[in-house]
C-alpha cells in the first residue's frame, strides 16, 4: 500500500492493522517513510523495531532499539529489546554488554535468562550453567535450559529426562517437543523421534492451515509466508529439517527432499542457515553447482551450521577438487580446530597429500587405519565384557558406537587406501588391502562389492568374483533393479567366463521381466539395467576380438534409442566402436563390411536421438566447460561415422 492511497488520519490505524495481521513487510515500508520526515519519532522507531524483530531482521531491529536507547536512556525496556535483538543477531559480546546496563529489578529475571542464552550461544557453557542455576527453580524454563546445556555437552540421555520433566509441567509445546525429538534422534531412537516430529506437524497444521504445509511438494505455488513470529512458534522449520535428517540417514534421499519441500513456502532469501545447508546437501546429486554455491555462501556467514565446513571439504574431495579443499583448509585454518575432529583433519590431509605423493598418503592412511582398528578391537572387548556382566543397555550402546566407527572412519580410510593402487591398476595389491580388513568388514555389503570388483578386474578369478556378486544380488533378488546395473553385468560376465551360461541367461530374463513390468506401469521411464548388462557382455566379446557378435549385441541393446540412449550407455558403446576402428586401421583384425554397414546405420540413429544426451557429466566446478555442441552424443556419433567411412574407403 502506498502512502498516496492512505487518507489523512488513517495511517496509525492502518499500521496497527498490518501488524495485527502480521503483514510486517508493508508495515515496515510505511514506518520507514515516516522516519524520513520524523527521524526521532519514538512511536515509529518502536513499531519499526518490533516489525523488524518479528520478521527476524535482527540487525535492523537492533539499530532501531539502539536509537531508542540513545533518545530515551531512562526507559530500560528498550535496552532489553536492544539486547534481545543483538543476541538473535549472534552479536553475543555486544548483547552481554547491554544486559549489564539494565539495573531495574523489574527486568532482572528476563535479563538473567537472556544472559544465560547469550553464554550458551557463545559456547561458554560454564557461565551459562552458573546463570541457569541462579534462575527460579520452580520455573519450567529453568528445567528446559538445563536440558539444553546437557544436550550441548552430548549428555543426551540426561538432557532428554530434563525435557520430559519440563513437558509434564508445561504440557504440549512445539519447541519442547522438538527438543525431545532431537534428543531421541541423537540416542538413535528414530521411532520415538519420528513420533514427536509427527505430533508437531499434525498439531500445528490443524491450528495453522494457512501456512501451506506440503503444497510445494504437490506442485502448488503459494506466496511466501515470510519469517513471521507465527512460523517461529510452530517449530515447522525445525521439525521438517529433522525429518529430512531421518530420511537421509535411512538412505531415502527422495523422502528427505520432500521433507524440505513440505515446509511452509518461503523465498530463498528468507531461508534459515540450516534449511539452506540441508538443501545444498540433499540436492547435490541433482544440482551440484548450486549446492556448492550455497555451502560457500554459508561459510562466509557468521554464524553458520558447524557441519558446513566438514561437508564442503568432503564434497570437494568427492568431486576430486583437491586444490579447492586445500585452499579452504588454508584460508580457514582457525575453523579446522573448531569444526574438524583430529580424525577428519588427518583424513583430509592424507587425501590432499595423495595428489602429490601417493606413497606418503598411503602411509598416513595406514596410520589412521591402524589407529581405528585398535579402537574397534577395544570396543569389541568392551561389548563382550558388558554382555558377560549382564549390562545389555551398555552393550547395545557400545555396539552402536562400533558400527558408527566402522562405517564413518574405518571403511572410508580403507577405500582411500585401496583407491591409490586401484588407479595404478595394481589389483592384487588392492585385494591384499581388502583381505587385511576381513576381521571387521566381512559382513558389510560395501566391502563385499569392492572385493568383488577387484577380483573381477584380475580376469582370472571369475568364479570367486561371482560368489561375492551373488551375495549382493540375492539380497535384492525380488527387486533386482535396486541392484546396480554394473554388478548385474559383472555377474553375468563371470557366469559366462566360467561356463555358467544358463545362470547368466536366467539372470538376464529376470531383469527383462522386471523392466517390462515397470515399463507397463510407467511407459516413459528410462530403464538401463538390461541394456548395460548386454553392453558389458558385448564389450567382453569385443575385447576378445569377436567384433561381429560384440558390436551386434551392443547395437541391439540400445533399442529403442529414445529409452536406452544415455550418458553411461553411450560411454560403453563408443569404446567398442573406437576399439574396432583402431584394430581395423592397424589391420589387426578382419571385420566384415556388413558389420561396418550396421555400425553406420546405428550411428545415424544415435545422431538423431542423441541431440540432448550429454557424453560427459561435467564437474560442477569445471573451469573450462566443454562446448555445448560438442558435449552431445550427436557430435560424437558423427565423428565415429566419419572415421568408419574413411576406413571403408581404404
Amino acid at each position: 500500500m502506498s502512502k498516496a492511497e492512505i487518507r489523512e488520519g488513517d495511517l496509525t490505524k492502518i499500521i496497527y492493522n498490518l501488524i495485527k495481521e502480521q503483514q510486517y513487510g508493508e508495515a515496515i515500508s510505511l514506518l520507514e517513510d515516516q522516519l524520513e520526515y520524523y527521524s526521532n519519532s519514538r512511536s515509529a522507531l518502536s513499531l519499526l523495531g518490533f516489525c523488524y524483530f518479528h520478521s527476524q531482521e535482527f540487525n535492523n531491529a537492533a539499530l532501531c532499539y539502539e536509537r531508542l536507547v540513545q533518545l530515551y536512556p531512562t526507559i530500560e525496556e528498550y535496552r532489553l529489546y536492544y539486547a534481545q535483538s543483538l543476541y538473535h543477531a549472534c552479536m553475543y559480546d555486544e548483547a552481554m554488554d547491554v544486559t549489564c546496563q539494565i539495573e531495574s529489578p523489574e527486568f532482572q529475571g528476563k535479563v538473567m535468562k537472556l544472559q544465560a542464552a547469550i553464554k550458551y550461544g557463545a559456547d561458554d557453557l560454564a557461565d551459562a550453567k552458573s546463570l541457569v542455576d541462579k534462575c527460579p527453580q520452580d520455573d519450567p524454563d529453568t528445567e528446559v535450559n538445563r536440558g539444553c546445556l546437557l544436550y550441548k555437552e552430548k549428555r543426551y540421555e540426561e538432557g532428554l529426562q530434563r525435557f520430559l520433566m519440563a513437558s509434564q509441567v508445561i504440557g504440549y509445546d512445539p519447541h519442547l517437543s522438538y527438543n525431545i525429538a532431537l534428543s531421541y534422534y541423537r540416542l538413535q531412537n528414530i521411532p520415538m523421534a519420528a513420533k514427536h516430529i509427527a505430533d508437531i506437524i499434525q498439531n500445528e497444521v490443524s491450528q495453522h492451515p494457512e501456512m501451506g504445509v506440503g503444497v510445494t511438494t504437490e506442485g502448488i505455488e503459494l506466496p511466501s509466508v515470510g519469517n513471521t513470529l507465527t512460523l517461529h512458534e510452530t517449530a515447522f522449520i525445525e521439525a521438517f529439517n529433522l525429518k529430512a535428517a531421518f530420511e537421509f540417514d535411512i538412505q531415502n534421499p527422495k523422502g528427505a527432499r520432500e521433507a524440505l519441500t513440505d515446509m511452509p513456502p518461503r523465498n530463498e532469501s528468507e531461508l534459515d542457515a540450516i534449511t539452506l545447508h540441508n538443501q545444498a546437501i540433499l540436492n547435490m546429486d541433482i544440482n551440484p553447482t548450486e549446492g556448492f554455491e550455497k555451502l560457500q555462501f554459508l561459510l562466509s556467514q557468521t554464524p553458520f551450521p558447524p557441519e558446513t565446513f566438514g561437508n564442503l571439504l568432503l564434497l570437494y574431495c568427492k568431486y576430486e577438487c583437491y586444490d579447492l579443499a586445500a585452499d579452504i583448509m588454508a584460508d580457514y585454518a582457525h575453523l579446522t580446530y573448531k569444526h574438524l575432529s583430529t580424525f577428519m583433519y588427518d583424513f583430509f590431509d592424507a587425501l590432499i597429500t595423495q595428489q602429490t605423493s601417493p606413497e606418503e598418503a598411503y602411509r598416513k592412511f595406514d596410520e589412521l587405519a591402524n589407529r581405528t582398528a585398535e579402537a574397534l578391537r577395544k570396543h569389541t572387548k568392551q561389548v563382550q565384557e558388558a554382555k558377560t556382566g549382564g549390562q545389555d543397555a551398555l552393550a547395545s550402546k557400545l555396539c552402536t558406537e562400533y558400527d558408527e566407527m566402522l562405517t564413518s572412519k574405518y571403511i572410508p580410510v580403507l577405500m582411500a587406501q585401496a583407491k591409490i593402487f586401484w588407479e595404478k591398476e595394481n589389483y592384487p595389491q588392492v585385494e591384499k588391502i581388502f583381505r587385511k580388513s576381513v576381521e571387521f568388514c566381512n559382513e558389510m555389503d560395501i566391502w563385499k562389492l569392492n572385493v568383488a570388483h577387484v577380483i573381477f578386474m584380475q580376469e582370472n578369478k571369475f568364479r570367486e568374483a561371482a560368489s561375492f556378486y551373488e551375495a549382493i544380488v540375492k539380497k535384492s533378488y525380488n527387486h533386482i533393479l535396486d541392484v546396480s546395473a554394473i554388478v548385474l553385468a559383472n555377474l553375468c560376465v563371470s557366469y559366462i567366463m566360467t561356463g555358467q551360461n544358463e545362470e547368466a541367461e536366467e539372470l538376464m530374463r529376470k531383469i527383462e521381466r522386471e523392466e517390462e513390468h515397470i515399463s507397463f506401469e510407467n511407459p516413459d521411464q528410462k530403464l538401463f539395467h538390461l541394456c548395460i548388462v548386454n553392453m558389458v557382455i558385448g564389450t567382453l566379446y569385443c575385447a576378445k576380438g569377436n567384433y561381429d557378435f560384440g558390436i551386434s549385441r551392443i547395437i541391439k541393446s540400445l533399442e529403442p534409442y529414445n529409452k536406452k540412449l544415455g550418458t553411461d550407455t553411450w560411454f560403453y558403446a563408443k569404446r567398442c566402436f573406437i576399439s574396432m576402428i583402431e584394430k581395423g586401421v592397424k589391420h589387426l583384425t578382419s571385420i566384415r563390411e556388413s558389420v561396418f554397414a550396421d555400425c553406420v546405420q546405428f550411428l545415424e540413429h544415435t545422431e538423431t536421438y542423441g541431440r540432448n544426451v550429454k557424453t560427459v557429466i561435467e564437474s560442477p566446478l569445471e573451469v573450462s566447460p566443454i562446448h555445448l555442441g560438442k558435449n552431445t552424443v550427436t557430435y560424437e556419433a558423427r565423428l565415429l561415422k566419419a572415421l568408419i567411412l574413411r576406413l571403408l574407403e581404404q
